[in-house]
């Protein structure tokens, strides 16, 4: 129900008035309070906005509330006096779920109460997520012997403290960063005996994760690569480093020692320059394979079949998709290279079913990788070759996302690849898909 519909229901109804200021489920941001169209000036936004959940709260008789959701994201100074009051007000025995996003220019001065999550508070829980604070006084935490998911985004916290809060958090499932800066090492410590999920992103000083969790199993990280210490039964990986060079080398030469019951790999890199090296072992249980590759440091001259290292390591391996994501073709097209198509017969893979690349090109390398596969995997069951550069640019609905002329053109030469090359390798039993830019798409270019 909008805000005025409820405040005119609520001067009419005793029993909804009632039901109201008892409320359990409570969101202030400006959309919900319908500031928007009301305000044209930042300012008079956020003076509406304070006052109005000033007005909401003081009211509210701050008994049974469940969810508390303070999003001021983009309001601008909202002083830490007002913030301090809602929060005393609302976060009582009982407490759930609470979220606080504070205006990016609260970074430097708020500092969550950590004592507001003690005593009797600390036993109900469930659901953290703070956005653009600090979190000093961990000291001052309780037992948070119910919290499931904690979720920092841009929080002032070092890694002493964050120890301290994970230390007090026993039933910790899910832990999310997100661009904390002043974390440098992360530890997990091994009481943490839930935990199965952990979720590091763009935190620029981190230089070391040492987890002794002893069921976490799925790490997500992003930004730059780190060292990764402790006991880890990973089974899932996921690995976006934008800001290093050759990422694939070091999965191949460092995570098998890292991560060696690893299931699930997925690595993406934008600055590839030199060729991927063979695997110094096998990868036992990895059964699926992502890679996503492209950007501007993209070297022209790296060599797509050397791709197959990973495969030879990888003897379980089930699903391989490669996504390739570039605005225009680099590499030596298979059309103006004299050369044969390699062969390396003594390589096979044969519990790959399913094979997929997004982003196909005419990139010769890349027709060399694809042969190779379909002539050496027996157990093939799919294949799927996408020309629309990495994502999907074509929908039913007759809205596409447009291609410049250069990708149509190389669009067309991948699909003449393809069925110069590859479609007369594709065995009979294998389900094959080739997707190109739709009828629309290819008629802008004659």
């Amino acid at each position: 129900m909008p805000l005025r519909d409820a405040a005119r229901a609520a001067c009419v109804s005793h029993a909804f008035l009632q039901s109201w200021r008892c409320y359990p489920y409570l969101i202030f941001s400006k959309e919900v309070l319908g500031l928007e169209e009301n305000a044209f000036r930042e300012a008079e936004i956020t003076r509406d906005l304070i006052s109005k959940v000033d007005h909401i709260l003081q009211r509210h008789s701050g008994i049974g509330v469940k969810k508390l959701k303070l999003d001021f994201l983009s309001a601008t100074n909202v002083d830490s006096s007002s913030i301090d009051s809602w929060l005393h007000r609302a976060v009582t025995p009982g407490i759930e779920e609470l979220t606080l996003k504070l205006p990016l220019d609260s970074n430097a001065e708020y500092s969550f109460p950590c004592s507001l999550l003690s005593n009797r508070n600390a036993n109900s829980i469930r659901d953290l997520q703070l956005s653009f604070c600090a979190i000093r006084s961990t000291v001052d935490l309780g037992c948070l012997r119910t919290l499931t998911t904690l979720y920092l985004y841009s929080v002032r916290i070092t890694g002493s403290e964050l120890e301290c809060l994970l230390s007090n958090s026993l039933s910790l499932e899910w832990l999310t960063m997100v661009g904390c800066k002043e974390i440098v090492w992360l530890k997990i410590p091994c009481l943490l005996k839930r935990l199965h999920s952990l979720r590091v992103n763009e935190c620029k000083m981190l230089k070391v994760i040492e987890s002794y969790a002893p069921n976490l199993s799925t790490i997500c990280f992003s930004g730059h690569v780190v060292q990764m210490l402790g006991s880890l039964q990973v089974k899932t990986l996921k690995m976006s480093c934008f800001h290093q060079c050759n990422i694939l080398r070091y999965a191949g030469t460092k995570l098998l020692c890292i991560v060696p019951n690893v299931e699930e790999l997925r690595i993406s890199s934008r600055a590839e320059i030199v060729n991927t090296p063979i695997v110094p072992g096998k990868f036992l249980c990895l059964k699926r394979l992502h890679i996503s590759l492209g950007g501007n440091a993209f070297s022209p001259t790296y060599d797509y079949i050397s791709l197959v290292s990973f495969l030879d390591a990888s003897p379980s391996l089930e699903t391989f998709v490669l996504i390739i994501s570039q605005d225009r073709m680099k590499h030596a097209s298979v059309f103006g290279d004299s050369a044969q198509l390699r062969q390396m017969p003594e390589h096979r893979h044969d519990t790959l079913k399913k094979f997929k690349i997004y982003g196909f090109c005419s990139a010769k390398s890349l027709v060399d990788l694809t042969c190779h596969i379909l002539e050496t995997t027996s157990s093939l069951k799919r294949v799927k070759l996408d020309t629309s550069y990495g994502y999907a640019r074509c929908y039913a609905s007759g809205r596409c996302y447009p291609y410049y002329t250069e990708q149509i053109m190389e669009a067309r030469n991948a699909v003449l690849a393809v069925e110069t090359y590859i479609m007369g390798k594709v065995p009979p039993t294998v389900k094959f898909n080739l997707v190109q830019p739709c009828s629309r798409c290819r008629a802008l270019v004659p």
